[in-house]
């Protein structure tokens, strides 16, 4: 392995612990209605767990409302069923031909365990970046210890790598900061 095959590894797996991140930050209930809340819940469709937006349309009419549509109407049920047993704390209302989720305003004891939970989030996304970090730097000095670069080179690339780490690190603080302000916003 070259240093540029560890730089290059090292900043994919950084990228993706943000973008896991970004989509545990989705699926985290603000007042607003946003319809990623849904991508975590699966429904029983055909014998199969399904995410919901594989059998029905999902959309946001207005800021407060999430309306479901099935594909197949014989579907109602499930989806129900399975944003029910979901931990999103919302309640269903079934016309016959779609679902609507009307969310209701965050008390502000909720809002506070939300924020938690964004914090806890972004600690697990530094973490992993953490180890990013280290798993590269210990290659870095195994390519030294095998004597594929020379020292300087290694000194250069731990360089690289804590800038890249801080750089990685700014972007999740960035944000946190940004989906706590959402949390908290009445």
């Amino acid at each position: 392995m070259t240093q540029q095959a560890v730089q290059k590894d090292f900043e994919t797996r950084m990228q993706a612990a943000v973008d896991a991140l970004t989509r545990e930050f989705a699926s985290v209930r603000t007042g607003r209605a946003n319809a990623a809340l849904l991508d975590a819940v699966r429904v029983e469709a055909y014998g199969n767990m399904t995410p919901i937006n594989q059998v029905a349309s999902v959309s946001v009419p207005d800021p407060r409302t999430i309306l479901i549509q099935p594909w197949d109407a014989s579907q109602l049920k499930e989806i129900e069923k399975g944003i029910v047993k979901s931990d999103l704390g919302l309640t269903p209302s079934n016309d016959g031909k779609v679902i609507r989720l009307t969310m209701p305003s965050l008390t502000e004891e909720r809002r506070k365990q939300l924020a938690k939970t964004v914090g806890k989030f972004a600690e697990d996304a530094r973490v992993a970046i953490r180890g990013a970090r280290r798993e590269a730097n210990d290659k870095m000095k195994a390519l030294a210890k095998d004597k594929k670069i020379s020292e300087d080179e290694e000194r250069r690339g731990h360089d690289q790598i804590q800038k890249a780490t801080d750089r990685f690190t700014a972007k999740v603080d960035e944000l946190t900061k940004k989906k706590e302000q959402e949390v908290m916003t009445v």
